[in-house]
């Protein structure tokens, strides 16, 4: 008998026929199996230190928005043991938490992809903070942007010297002109939220999240396409898997809660989702997905009507003042009390502040 280290013959001919066919699946030259498809499209994991490397990045660019109390009573009544804690990523020098991932994407090309410029699609918040983080660094930036983006965003990214291109309202046609640009000048992609560097870039917030308030048990995020709660998500969960991440969309473009209860991606028609006034909706991103599924723990909705309510409570103050999409989060809080873990210490993301003065000024009347 061969003891413990003695390869026998038979041993031998079998690891070198499962030798051949793992080269043969991962041989590019191969044709496509399905396996060979999985193996090369596989998204890869962000990790902390991925986060921890954007958040050096982004020291002295993004600023460290530091937790406020809330004193909001939920479902009307007063309950002093759920607190509420926001994270006021209005307070970025755009007005959206988007100049994080931008800023350690466009900061992590090489030379060669910088000076060719780079080319990006976005509603907006986005749009401004690719716009910012290439001015910044020097980039020369064109946007792709919806037709019915509101007007004070499409100005603020032309101020921070993007050029604009404007297609129509469905993410799928700004980002099938922005591919297609790319194709024929060379522009490298700063994609909106489906990639690891955007992704490592939203999860400086987690990091500073767990810095501020160790305590937290759960943590609000507002979805689009999914790059804000998987970057939180994936930095608080590898730090402290017991804190609850819980993402939240308008009822009108609840895809991400489709798509995590399905187990597989779902996507809304742009006629739907384009009737929320949130206007940061897009289909969840591939990789974001991958992230959502292992971290977040649940996503609720909440409908236009409990929207415009949070948002009228938030703009009070200043320092708390949200567009729509910026304001689901709170508004999940406010009035989905019953769909929430019952968690006492608790954290909303306000995610942007970029409101229309117009739509503001009715909000508050």
């Amino acid at each position: 008998m061969a003891d413990a280290w003695t390869i026998t013959e038979p041993s031998l001919k079998f690891m070198q026929q499962t030798s051949q066919l793992c080269r043969e699946r991962i041989d590019k030259k191969t044709a496509p199996t399905l396996e060979n498809r999985y193996i090369e499209r596989a998204p890869h994991m962000v990790s902390l230190a991925e986060i921890k490397e954007a958040q050096a990045r982004l020291r002295g660019i993004a600023v460290r928005t530091e937790l406020l109390q809330s004193h909001l009573s939920q479902d009307g009544s007063a309950n002093l043991n759920r607190k509420l804690y926001f994270k006021p990523e209005n307070l970025q020098p755009i007005g959206s938490f988007k100049l994080r991932g931008a800023y350690n994407k466009i900061a992590s090309l090489s030379d060669e992809e910088r000076h060719r410029g780079v080319i990006s699609y976005s509603s907006g918040n986005h749009a401004q903070g690719v716009a910012y983080a290439a001015r910044a660094l020097g980039v020369n930036a064109l946007i792709v942007m919806p037709d019915n983006a509101p007007a004070i965003k499409r100005e603020a990214t032309a101020a921070l010297g993007a050029e604009i291109v404007q297609v129509g309202p469905a993410s799928s046609e700004r980002q099938a002109k922005a591919e297609q640009l790319a194709a024929e000048h060379g522009y490298v992609i700063v994609p909106p939220y489906n990639d690891e560097k955007i992704i490592a870039g939203q999860g400086t917030m987690g990091l500073e999240i767990l810095a501020d308030l160790p305590d937290v048990e759960t943590v609000l995020v507002p979805v689009g396409g999914g790059g804000m709660i998987s970057g939180i998500a994936t930095a608080i969960k590898l730090s402290q898997p017991s804190t609850k991440i819980i993402g939240v969309e308008p009822e009108l473009a609840s895809d991400a809660q489709a798509s995590l209860r399905s187990g597989k991606i779902v996507q809304f028609a742009a006629e739907q989702v384009t009737r929320t006034i949130a206007d940061s909706t897009q289909s969840v991103g591939a990789i974001n997905f991958e992230h959502i599924r292992r971290y977040v723990d649940d996503i609720v909705t909440v409908t236009e009507d409990e929207i415009r309510q949070a948002m009228r409570l938030l703009a009070a103050d200043p320092k708390t003042t949200a567009e729509p999409s910026g304001a689901v989060a709170v508004a999940a809080f406010l009035f989905h009390r019953d769909e929430l873990p019952q968690t006492s210490i608790n954290v909303a993301v306000i995610s942007g502040g970029n409101i229309d003065p117009r739509m503001l000024a009715e909000i508050r009347s």
